[in-house]
């Protein structure tokens, strides 16, 4: 399966960490609808993101959908499907990054804090460094928040090696989800390649995460 396009983009990357800039950001025109790069690109929606310049990207290039984590939930399945089938694209990249929030919660435990368990609201004040203000309310939604599995650790810690693991864990999860989805078809005359990089927020590097291998252990 081609992966040109994923390889020009992890050269651009190259670029850009090492202070080139390579997202021309100026209106190109009228363009057709479908990505003119045939990309979806998922990624997480922090701050010291921008997807753009990350892949040198260009307007029209790509589909980018970003939630909390960059995680493949039901709702990028869904964008994910309708990229493909409908508007042509054939190469998925998704981006973890480190120093991620979605490290220092679980999902029982930010649930807990906003029905206003005590315990849990100092927990998570502690870990994001500001006051946590409970709710007092229990909800249905989200039913999941999608925090990554491993240890807790303070909001916006150093990368390390067990941090990276961690990331990496959540990344083959998420090509896992997508490699078997039967909607997203990954051989045969139709498929889309699907490959997964940890971005670090400090160096603007990307650095890929093979796959198949480990998903992590809960607890």
């Amino acid at each position: 399966m081609a992966n040109v396009n994923t390889d020009t983009f992890l050269e651009n990357n190259k670029k850009y960490a090492s202070g080139e800039t390579v997202h021309d950001s100026s209106h190109p025109g009228a363009q057709p609808i479908n990505p003119a790069k045939h990309v979806a690109v998922v990624a997480c929606m922090d701050a010291r993101m921008d997807v753009e310049d990350i892949l040198g990207l260009k307007t029209g290039d790509a589909h980018i959908i970003r939630n909390a984590g960059g995680v493949v939930t039901d709702d990028a399945i869904r964008c994910l499907i309708i990229s493909h089938h409908l508007l042509n694209t054939n190469e998925i990249i998704l981006i973890h990054h480190t120093r991620c929030g979605m490290l220092a919660f679980t999902d029982d435990l930010l649930k807990a804090g906003l029905e206003g368990d005590p315990a849990a609201e100092e927990l998570i004040g502690k870990a994001t460094g500001r006051e946590f203000v409970s709710c007092n309310h229990s909800s249905a939604t989200p039913d999941q928040f999608h925090a990554f599995r491993g240890p807790l650790e303070a909001l916006d810690s150093p990368a390390c090696d067990a941090q990276n693991e961690r990331l990496t864990w959540d990344v083959r999860r998420s090509i896992s989800r997508i490699m078997n989805h039967p909607w997203i078809p990954t051989e045969g005359p139709d498929a889309s390649t699907v490959r997964g990089f940890i971005y670090d927020v400090d160096t603007g590097g990307l650095e890929e995460v093979s796959y198949p291998g480990p998903m992590g252990t809960f607890g």
